[in-house]
């Protein structure tokens, strides 16, 4: 049973950090570039959703679930913005500059986020209750079951928006080539905008998601993206399955051996293993889909 407990946790965990890669890696396949605010838009989308849950007059029972459409549309609105400003001014230097671009993007919302709510970390309210859930002798928590269907709710209407839209197939023909998706008359910009708006929207759903179990500071953002550019290389570079699966891993770690030994275990462990990865299969664990998309 506490293994179950531990495996339930993990897949909660990861089921959140798997939207912080796709979001990531979207952007990656779209541009190119590395967006390194990814971390910090999480960040953002939590502490979004603490300053948004006092103004919604419903009871203490949902007010998460309730928030999660604000929070997805507002933190769209600012993967726009930081598109605006931070890379199609940009997007044709080299690509350290958005690199540099975004980083500066991550840190004016660090401080941001420091002035307008201090240093002390921060609890967002829970999806769905704080209770406890009793299956057999397993006792599941309300707000992991929760995060598990949300975070599978969100990656599966992804999946059919790419799969199954006019707009899927613009956003794929773009990642894959854009110049010749130009020629064929896919307006290219406003896709790159759209990826934008994608991935800064599964930011701030992982960052409400996260932050109600896991707290959130204006400088959480760093663990953040280091996990995500961790999951994408674990996976294979610019593969979306990849990402999720890089995830789930990265959380079945932290709370897997955290749990047998220690929190720097866990971490060591985990590096190790990228390591072994970066060796054994420098392409990632879903490298040969990469390359088809080459």
């Amino acid at each position: 049973m506490a293994a179950l407990q531990l495996l339930l946790n993990g897949v909660a965990l990861g089921a959140a950090y798997a939207l912080v890669a796709l979001g990531f890696v979207l952007v990656l396949n779209a541009t190119s570039a590395v967006n390194f605010a990814q971390g910090d838009l999480v960040m953002a989308g939590g502490l979004l959703a603490v300053a948004l849950a006092p103004l919604i007059p419903l009871p203490d029972a949902l007010p998460g679930i309730v928030l999660l459409p604000l929070v997805l549309v507002l933190m769209a609105g600012l993967g726009l913005l930081l598109a605006l400003a931070a890379y199609l001014p940009l997007r044709r230097r080299p690509p350290v500059s958005v690199f540099i671009s975004t980083i500066a993007v991550g840190i004016i919302l660090q401080n941001g986020a420091a002035i307008l709510f201090g240093p002390e970390p921060r609890a967002a309210p829970p999806l769905i209750g704080d209770g406890t859930l009793r299956l057999g002798g397993l006792a599941v928590p309300e707000q992991s079951l929760a995060i598990v269907a949300v975070a599978a709710l969100l990656i599966g209407a992804q999946q059919w928006l790419f799969a199954r839209t006019q707009l899927g197939r613009r956003l794929r023909a773009t990642a894959q080539d854009p110049e010749m998706a130009r020629a064929c008359g896919v307006p290219v910009t406003a896709m790159i905008l759209v990826t934008f708006a994608i991935a800064a929207a599964c930011a701030g759903a992982a960052g409400l998601l996260l932050a109600n179990r896991y707290f959130v500071t204006p400088t959480a953002g760093g663990d953040l993206i280091l996990k995500a550019y961790i999951a994408v290389t674990v996976g294979g570079w610019g593969s979306v399955p990849g990402a999720v699966v890089g995830a789930l891993l990265i959380a079945l770690f932290e709370v897997g051996v955290s749990s047998i030994l220690s929190y720097p275990a866990a971490l060591g462990a985990l590096y190790l293993t990228l390591l072994a990865i970066l060796v054994l299969r420098p392409q990632g664990l879903f490298g040969e889909a990469v390359r088809r998309r080459g």
